[in-house]
């Protein structure tokens, strides 16, 4: 039976899953990834994670954090998280460790193709995916197929300059985007600005972390909500503007901080629909069904494709 790997390739974790060509995941494997030793080791811990599955495949995909060209399989830029990422031949290096055919595109295009073989985007014809969690990253798919724009870069949506984000630094090194302000870790650090050094709290005992922003929430924790608002806000203004230009039958939210309750996404909806113009007024707009095995999916059809 002929298999499929798919690997996810990220900061802090690389995982690997088996998958049929039909689409069942059959196994996992997760290794941390070894970022701070360098491409060498990064590529080595995929490859690991492929062998750790425990069958032999007949192709692999992955999808990599970073600025990849589907052309070439090469990184073209990759932040501080995968230091030295940039440049890499993912495609040919990982190939000549596994002796297979390997096919790569970036994570959260692994993830919006995942979405749309075996998810909540399954039939759609234009679907917007963003995931939000450590960053903020997009993708457009068009016939099922990734719009992947200049060199790849397309969907880089978290760089999308909005109002609520004015004035705020963005890692990318520049001011006033989303991310600044919609990210799980912006989010955070706005609450331990907010809050101070309260007991337990903040900059206290118990440092903020996301999870217990939005458990505050709910228990009406006036900063916690401002906060948790404040985020979904700049990330409305951004989606209202992308399905404006776009005009997608559907909108995905993926990432860590979509997994917020009813204060974070009603607030998004709101601001959703206070921005769209009348034609593309009541887009759908729904959390991923896959979660975190949606960049699974999405590598291993592109090992699919690889393989054709």
């Amino acid at each position: 039976m002929t298999l499929l790997a798919g690997v996810d390739i990220g900061g802090t974790k690389t995982a690997a899953a088996l998958v049929t060509p039909e689409g069942v995941l059959l196994d996992r494997a997760t290794l941390p990834t070894p970022a701070r030793q360098g491409p060498a080791a990064v590529l080595d811990t995929a490859a690991r994670a492929v062998t750790l599955l425990g069958r032999p495949v007949d192709a692999v995909g992955v999808g990599s954090a970073g600025v990849i060209d589907p052309g070439t399989g090469r990184v073209r830029s990759a932040t501080s998280a995968l230091p030295g990422w940039g440049g890499t031949d993912l495609r040919g290096l990982l190939a000549a460790r596994l002796g297979l055919p390997v096919g790569v595109d970036n994570d959260v295009n692994a993830h919006a193709l995942g979405e749309h073989w075996r998810g909540a985007a399954a039939g759609h014809a234009c679907v917007l995916l963003l995931t939000v969690g450590t960053g903020v990253g997009g993708c457009v798919l068009i016939d099922g197929r990734v719009h992947h724009g200049a060199g790849g870069a397309a969907g880089e949506a978290g760089h999308l300059p909005v109002p609520a984000a004015a004035g705020l630094p963005c890692p990318c090194g520049g001011v006033g985007h989303v991310e600044a302000a919609a990210s799980g870790p912006a989010m955070t650090a706005a609450y331990r600005e907010l809050a101070g050094a309260r007991p337990g709290y903040g900059t206290g005992a118990a440092p903020a972390t996301l999870r217990l922003v939005n458990s505050l929430a709910y228990e009406g924790d006036p900063t916690a909500l401002t906060v948790l608002r404040a985020g979904a806000t700049a990330l409305g203004e951004a989606v209202g503007g992308l399905v404006n230009v776009l005009a997608p039958d559907l909108v995905l939210l993926g990432g860590g901080v979509s997994r917020c309750g009813p204060v974070w996404w009603d607030t998004l909806r709101t601001t959703v629909a206070s921005h769209l113009v009348p034609a593309v007024a009541g887009t759908p707009l729904r959390a991923g069904s896959l979660g975190d095995d949606a960049a699974l999916y999405g590598a291993a059809l592109l090992g699919r494709e690889a393989l054709a």
